[in-house]
């Protein structure tokens, strides 16, 4: 694998855990609705990287929840909620992410959450500052192979790379014409990575380089 002029990033599961958080979102919702329905972090932690709309179907589709009446609120709760509770970012991505920008990697994310969800992890991470740009299928409607493609021809981005941590991931970015890089630590399995770290950290051995 060439070494990446520019790195574009999953969030959930390759820079943050924030299952525990989302479940709080996900049960005030349904709590909020009458719904009787407790959604757990074993839950929802396989359904990570897929669309709302596919893990709605899963978690509250028996329940009859009606999705145009819980989605709606389900953001609402999200933006009120998420600020405060975040995620637990995984060991070494704020010093890694430091690393890899002064070394002028271009660095970028692409995620399949809601509207909200990315402004929330820079907000409540403080790592906008080296994020040059954040889309996500929420805020754009377009599915995560699009998203990169924008991405590459907006920056003109000659050899990115895509970090992510299950195979839909990869499905994307190779759609996109992008290798993957399996976060091997995160939700998923990755079954055709070009590379992978085991640990936030191995991302600098793409580029000969220890913190």
């Amino acid at each position: 694998m060439q070494r990446p002029d520019a790195l574009i990033f999953d969030m959930d599961g390759t820079l943050w855990d924030a299952i525990d958080s989302y479940c709080a979102v996900w049960n005030d919702t349904a709590r909020r609705l009458g719904i009787d329905r407790h959604v757990t972090y074993d839950e929802l932690r396989p359904l990570m990287g897929k669309p709302l709309e596919e893990i709605y179907r899963v978690l509250m589709g028996p329940t009859g929840a009606d999705p145009a009446t819980f989605m709606p609120l389900l953001a609402e709760r999200e933006r009120d909620m998420m600020p405060g509770l975040g995620g637990r970012l995984y060991p070494g991505v704020r010093k890694t992410l430091d690393c890899l920008a002064a070394r002028g990697v271009g660095l970028y994310m692409v995620s399949n959450c809601g509207a909200d969800g990315l402004r929330n992890f820079l907000a409540y991470t403080g790592l906008g500052d080296l994020m040059t740009e954040a889309l996500s299928y929420g805020a754009t409607g377009v599915d995560k192979d699009v998203n990169i493609r924008r991405l590459v021809e907006r920056y003109n981005l000659r050899c990115p790379a895509y970090v992510g941590d299950v195979q839909r991931d990869s499905d994307s970015s190779h759609a996109a014409g992008v290798p993957v890089v399996y976060a091997a630590y995160g939700f998923g399995h990755i079954a055709d990575p070009d590379f992978v770290i085991h640990s936030f950290p191995d991302l600098l051995d793409l580029y000969g380089t220890e913190i």
